[in-house]
């Protein structure tokens, strides 16, 4: 019996007056693959986005590494829509789901292996956070803003994730990606363009780890501190949201914007608009994700009319709208 069948989400049981019978919801091509990973049917995808809420994953699959994800990927037909993800940290998926499944890749790829030439190999899904604090214990410098960076590797490599100023790939020497016939490649940074929150040369693959270049820096250790400190100071740290909403708009600040538009504090049903920094949306514990979704086009256009500013979303928002509720 393989892990699909072991897990006790994925059957349900039809109940008659004297009998009952057990249908499984697993596609054909799934049934007999042995894989050792967790893989569920109608995931809640609150559990595994930092808003905590969201609807659910027809699929959801968490390989424990990457011959179990090999496995899965060569299985899956052309037309199974997938979706890697990491810690969830800038995803919202809409109340109505996600089709096809989703693959979560934070255990799978933790591994961390320091190198002598100051460079470091680290599995995509490893939190930044950690990156950081790991590389200024060895007193190893220029990674020290990964602390402010909520999700994994492979998310930062994905979107070229920053902060303090500073960007992942102004890190990166190489990367290794997985494509969705299961083939992995090792490539240098310049197979990449790199820009603000985006980056080209992903050909319907992905991030499976990443190759930083770091230098020595005793003092690396009290950076980190210090850029914690101001994080703790400026950010509403502890609260269901995503980090950063808005992507900042040349020459001007998301936050600042949307501050000056009024509307700290604004609200939509459940998720409100943070007052210690206005790009971050909270989620009070009772949002939908239409309700976060919802107050974001609506700061968005509160700043297009004050200011003439279009702000770019940094968050994947994936899925369907849910059904209104018909009435009577």
């Amino acid at each position: 019996m393989n892990a699909f069948m072991r897990a006790g989400a994925l059957t349900h049981m039809m109940i008659g007056h004297n009998h009952e019978s057990v249908v499984n919801v697993q596609p054909d091509w799934l049934q007999e693959l042995p894989l050792r990973g967790r893989l569920s049917v109608e995931e809640p995808m609150a559990r595994h986005c930092s808003w905590r809420a969201g609807g659910t994953a027809e699929r959801f699959f968490e390989p424990v590494d990457l011959a179990d994800l090999v496995m899965f990927l060569r299985a899956a037909p052309p037309e199974e829509t997938l979706t890697v993800i990491g810690l969830g940290s800038n995803l919202l998926v809409r109340d109505g789901g996600l089709r096809g499944t989703v693959i979560a890749t934070a255990q799978a790829f933790d591994q961390i292996n320091w190198r002598a030439d100051h460079t470091v190999h680290v599995g995509a899904g490893v939190a930044c956070a950690k990156v950081a604090k790991l590389a200024a214990r060895r007193q190893l410098g220029g990674g020290e803003f990964l602390a402010g960076i909520p999700g994994t590797i492979g998310g930062a490599l994905a979107m070229n994730a920053g902060a303090f100023g500073y960007e992942i790939w102004g890190l990166v020497a190489g990367v290794e990606t997985i494509n969705r016939r299961g083939e992995i490649q090792s490539r240098p940074a310049s197979a990449f363009q790199a820009a603000y929150r985006q980056v080209a040369g992903l050909d319907q693959e992905w991030f499976v780890a990443g190759i930083l270049r770091l230098t020595t820096d005793p003092t690396a250790a009290a950076r980190v501190r210090s850029l914690l400190t101001q994080r703790r100071v400026q950010q509403p740290l502890g609260l269901p949201s995503c980090g950063s909403v808005f992507k900042n708009p040349l020459g001007d600040f998301a936050g600042r914007l949307i501050e000056a538009a009024g509307r700290k504090g604004a609200r939509q049903g459940g998720a409100y608009v943070s007052p210690k920094h206005a790009n971050f949306i909270i989620n009070d514990g009772t949002a939908t994700a239409a309700d976060i979704e919802d107050l974001m086009l609506s700061l968005q256009q509160h700043v297009v009319q004050q200011f003439g500013v279009r702000l770019e979303s940094e968050v994947r928002i994936l899925g369907e709208r849910a059904a209104p509720v018909a009435t009577l």
